[in-house]
């Protein structure tokens, strides 16, 4: 069987790691599910564009900025463990989740007071700039892409140059704006087809990839320290 090219390789992985990072509940998610029932698909859909807008620029940042520095030298074992600790953990967290009320996954206060000031600071009112305001305070989402953007690089599902970069942003793009827009058709149909429930299974779901893709990255630290001794 051929080898896939390194740029679909690494749309796919955009677009795989944006679908999965957009399932567990957060703000966006439940932004639309509330504005969705109540003012029809067109503004939810809306939101979801602004989220997705702001989550690529946050992708793109961690690619531009983050990935190549942490790819270097000494730094790229330490980083491999680090992805793979906190792979572990966000994996978990889903997985534990037991309600779509509550964010799987919290940074603390000082979090919470920079995504509360700026939202009140910028006073978004169109349902785009709503979505774009919610993501870009969101300060863990430029974590999460930071991580994963040396997860991509250091396993070679996104080669380190341009092509491969944006063909993973570009990825992360349609994977996130497809949940976003299905998510939106869905609620804008009403009469309880998505559930709570089904929301929270989907997140756990969403978590098992996580902690597959983390026990892989595990076995592969651990096949590389015993074949260097």
């Amino acid at each position: 069987m051929p080898e896939l090219p390194p740029i679909l390789v690494a749309g796919l992985t955009g677009l795989i790691s944006g679908l999965l990072l957009s399932i567990p509940v957060g703000p966006i998610n439940l932004t639309i599910l509330n504005e969705g029932s109540r003012r029809g698909f067109k503004w939810a859909a809306l939101i979801g564009l602004g989220a997705t807008v702001m989550e690529v620029i946050y992708c793109f940042i961690a690619f531009t900025s983050f990935a190549s520095f942490f790819n270097k030298g000494y730094v790229k074992p330490a980083m491999k463990l680090f992805s793979f600790v906190f792979m572990s953990y966000i994996g978990i967290k889903f997985v534990l989740a037991k309600s779509v009320q509550k964010r799987p996954v919290h940074l603390g206060a000082a979090a919470d007071r920079i995504e509360v000031e700026l939202e009140e600071r910028l006073h978004p009112h169109s349902a785009f700039m709503t979505g774009l305001v919610r993501v870009m305070g969101n300060v863990g989402v430029l974590v999460f892409w930071i991580v994963l953007a040396l997860y991509f690089v250091s396993h070679d599902l996104v080669t380190p140059d341009w092509p491969g970069k944006l063909a993973c942003v570009a990825g992360v793009g349609v994977g996130t704006g497809g949940w976003f827009t299905g998510l939106s058709w869905v609620v804008s149909l009403g009469h309880g087809k998505l559930s709570d429930k089904a929301m929270l299974r989907m997140e756990h779901y969403s978590g098992v990839f996580l902690l597959i893709l983390a026990l892989i990255q595990g076995a592969n630290i651990i096949w590389q320290m015993h074949h260097h001794h």
